[in-house]
């Protein structure tokens, strides 16, 4: 019994947070599975955060949701990696909804490039297989100053998003052109325009590690993310609950979609890469849903719906989702990250996602799954 009692106060002593009975994040990593033990006892070295919100459904409709938070600091930085892509391409879609004379469907070159593309391809590759080009395409079509400005005037104000993504001159000011053609043969150009330059980030723990490799050399110094994207756990989480719940949100705070544009929106956000034309055995369903099954190459069943984006890099793994099982009557949302880098050595492609991350972020769904469904049936009785 003192063990148990001395283990809450270690969980609550790293979540800057009171002891809570029967707080459902105390509950789940209090569990005896190992993947959850293994990073529990060390969260400050693999640097966790967790956010997890209950969701209670009135008989009035009414939707009431509740945070509970495990060691969230929007001031120890972690590096967002692919979730970067959730803003940009909802800011993206709620930019087109502006634009009377396209839709989605309505094809657009990059910098006169010859390749067509269009904003439902680009939705679909974003989520189902987490296509970098893809989102570079939404990039360009806003700009960072266009994306941290309407993010912040939605009440997202800790948001830094810096750079595109796996792209040469990945910072450059300068946007590319955009041009759309329309059916009727009329084009319709966003210019290219220039950014403000990047200001540096001052967060604690925004250098990392005690080595990086840089144009194959090893750099025996820590690396600083400063001039990198910066998305903490709960804009994150906050762009998530905006996105599957609107109504609970100020007009002003909420994304401008157009009824169509959201439920594509919504579509893409679950849809998994074999209903999006990819090879399921290259691109199997957990590829990019991390909790439930990120740690398996089984198919998600169909009543289980996963609305996320996911992100991993230097190390680093990210998962922010909505959950629902409407045959169990379960849902939940749930963010979290965690560092996984053993040899402290970044852009070295050698960390633990196999071994520790995915295992964790995996079981950490299924450990939240499977209280909202003890709750469920509980209720029932």
């Amino acid at each position: 019994m003192y063990r148990f009692f001395f283990f809450l106060s270690f969980l609550c002593f790293f979540s800057s947070c009171k002891p809570v009975k029967n707080s459902p994040i105390n509950q789940v990593l209090s569990s005896d599975n190992s993947a959850i033990k293994k990073v529990i006892i060390q969260p400050d070295i693999y640097e966790l955060q967790i956010i997890y919100t209950a969701i209670k459904r009135k008989s009035n409709g009414k939707i009431i949701l509740k945070d509970y938070k495990y060691n969230v600091d929007a001031s120890n930085y972690f590096y967002p990696a692919s979730t970067v892509k959730l803003p940009i391409a909802v800011l993206a879609l709620e930019k087109l909804n502006k634009m009377k004379e396209v839709d989605v469907n309505t094809v657009f070159t990059v910098d006169n490039d010859t390749t067509k593309l269009s904003f439902s391809d680009d939705l679909r590759k974003i989520f189902a297989v987490s296509s970098n080009e893809a989102s570079n395409d939404f990039y360009e079509f806003m700009g960072r100053d266009y994306i941290n400005t309407k993010l912040k005037e939605k009440g997202l104000k800790q948001v830094q998003i810096n750079h595109r993504l796996s792209t040469p001159n990945s910072g450059a000011s300068q946007t590319k052109k955009i041009t759309f053609y329309k059916k009727d043969g009329e084009q319709i150009t966003i210019p290219s325009v220039g950014d403000s330059k990047i200001e540096p980030l001052k967060l604690n723990k925004i250098v990392k590690g005690k080595g990086y490799i840089e144009n194959d050399k090893l750099i025996n110094s820590p690396m600083d993310f400063s001039r990198k994207n910066y998305l903490p756990l709960e804009t994150l989480h906050g762009i998530m609950k905006r996105i599957i719940f609107p109504n609970n949100f100020s007009s002003k705070e909420r994304f401008d979609l157009s009824k169509e544009n959201r439920e594509l929106l919504l579509y893409d956000m679950q849809n998994l890469p074999r209903n999006a034309g990819y090879n399921p055995k290259e691109f199997y369903d957990g590829y990019c849903k991390f909790f439930m099954f990120g740690d398996t190459k089984d198919p998600i069943p169909s009543s289980i719906k996963i609305y996320n984006k996911v992100g991993d890099a230097y190390g680093t793994l990210v998962d922010c989702a909505y959950i629902i099982d409407e045959v169990n009557h379960v849902e939940f949302i749930l963010s979290a990250t965690l560092l996984v880098n053993e040899d402290q050595i970044f852009n070295d492609g050698i960390y633990e996602y196999d071994k520790v991350g995915l295992p964790f972020l995996a079981q950490l769904g299924r450990a939240f799954y499977d209280l909202n469904l003890k709750e469920k049936n509980k209720n029932r009785f």
